[in-house]
């Protein structure tokens, strides 16, 4: 008898003020009863890496290989797991289907490398609307930010 693997549940999201300007991600990974909420962010990127780096982040902090149901409200990412874009990337050497090279290469790589690792199961939920958990990574990718925010006070 096979054992089952443990199911992670994690919600993650990224902002940015300006694109590129301050961003943050923040994410909420969820096993049991246990409930774990991380968030960073970099002075200058864009909404789509702030996106990217919640769900690498998050499929970081698993110890072990699991079964994951991430839910996000980025289109960007969900369309390229469903869709399975990610193949056709790295059969054309990273060009997409313009014969552009692939914009966040780098972080794309990396989640590509966690979900070989892991089962995940990509889920898009509607962004600002009634998701508690959502809205919570929403919060937390604000805040990271804003940390990252030029200040506004006087010198």
């Amino acid at each position: 008898m096979t054992q089952s693997k443990k199911e992670v549940v994690v919600y993650t999201d990224g902002a940015c003020s300006g694109n590129p300007g301050p961003g943050g991600w923040g994410a909420v990974l969820m096993y049991g009863r246990t409930v774990k909420e991380i968030s960073g962010g970099e002075p200058r990127t864009t909404n789509n890496r702030m996106e990217l780096m919640a769900a690498i982040q998050a499929l970081e902090m698993l110890k072990e290989p699991v079964r994951v149901r991430l839910h996000t409200d980025s289109a960007y990412l969900v369309n390229c797991f469903h869709e399975r874009w990610f193949e056709r990337w790295e059969r054309n050497g990273w060009r997409n289907s313009n014969k552009k090279l692939v914009e966040n290469r780098d972080l794309w790589e990396r989640l590509i490398a966690l979900t070989r690792r892991h089962e995940v199961q990509f889920v898009k939920v509607k962004g600002h609307a009634d998701d508690e958990w959502n809205n919570r990574c929403d919060e937390l990718a604000r805040a990271a930010a804003a940390r990252y925010a030029p200040s506004t006070k006087p010198a």
